[in-house]
């Protein structure tokens, strides 16, 4: 079981919000209006981890070794939701979220293959690890910059945790899991050719309420995130291309093979198709 050695780690590095951020040290002067919306933005979108937890614990009955561990996932996910609502109803009221923008996101997702979405939120919780880390970079303010550094470094835990358990999926079906985990890779890969980011939360969840059905197109600011990652904390090509490095990197090790870019991580997939489903007429 994973989830007993991921809780006594995860307690080891736990932050505590009246300890560990110095809301004492806030500056009024260095907080901008178009910062502090977006600190709302976030604290919504994080808020999104409600459903996503429902989804993961309706779609992985089978694990309870996972589904233990949501228990932790969606904690640290919520608390960070929370941190940044602290942050606004403290120094920006006007701007915190209300209860019902908050409950906007919540909203079903359709079922989807359980290996594929552990590998989505995989490479979304890398990717969430550096828009925060440029997050703690462009903004100003010296608390929420330390607020955005923390979360980052939990992100990266996520992402982690995820890897420890896809590990585990390998152990436990093979190519299946390899398949799934490069299906999702070469998206996830190719994501600077798309005309959007690339994350759980602004992606399609659910058919019938499309296109209304991403947490993003949610929020009272639907367009937000765009403007955030080109505009604000300019999550650039070279941003981008560490976060594919970083995807390929632990596939690499996750296969045991070199997967240089999205090109070789599609051949492969293609191979292990063929392998698991050889073509009769061929033989």
């Amino acid at each position: 079981m994973l989830y007993s050695d991921l809780f006594a780690s995860f307690e080891k590095v736990r932050w505590d919000m009246a300890r560990d951020i110095p809301w004492s040290g806030f500056d009024s002067s260095k907080l901008s209006d178009e910062q502090a919306a977006t600190i709302k933005m976030n604290a919504i979108t994080e808020w999104s981890a409600l459903p996503a937890t429902e989804m993961f614990l309706r779609d992985n009955q089978h694990d309870s070794d996972f589904s233990a561990f949501m228990s932790i996932w969606f904690y640290e996910e919520q608390k960070h939701a929370l941190v940044l609502m602290e942050y606004l109803r403290r120094f920006r009221p006007d701007l915190a979220p209300t209860d019902e923008e908050l409950h906007a996101v919540r909203f079903p997702f359709d079922p989807a293959p359980a290996l594929e979405t552990l590998m989505l939120h995989f490479c979304g919780e890398i990717r969430l690890t550096q828009w925060y880390r440029r997050a703690a970079d462009w903004h100003t303010e010296p608390v929420i910059k330390r607020i955005y550094e923390t979360l980052s470094g939990d992100e990266a835990r996520h992402a982690g945790a995820y890897f420890q358990y896809m590990r585990r999926a390998i152990a436990r079906a093979g190519d299946e899991a390899r398949v799934a985990f490069a299906k999702i890779g070469v998206l996830m890969a190719s994501a600077a050719r798309t005309a959007k980011p690339l994350h759980p939360t602004n992606l399609h969840v659910n058919k019938a309420l499309y296109p209304l059905d991403t947490v993003q197109s949610k929020l009272p600011d639907p367009a937000w995130l765009e403007r955030w990652l080109d505009h604000q904390i300019r999550f650039d090509k070279a941003a981008e291309a560490k976060v594919v490095q970083t995807v390929l990197a632990k596939l690499s090790t996750l296969f045991d093979r070199t997967i240089e870019n999205a090109a070789s991580l599609n051949r492969y997939r293609k191979d292990l198709l063929a392998s698991l489903h050889p073509n009769p007429a061929a033989a």
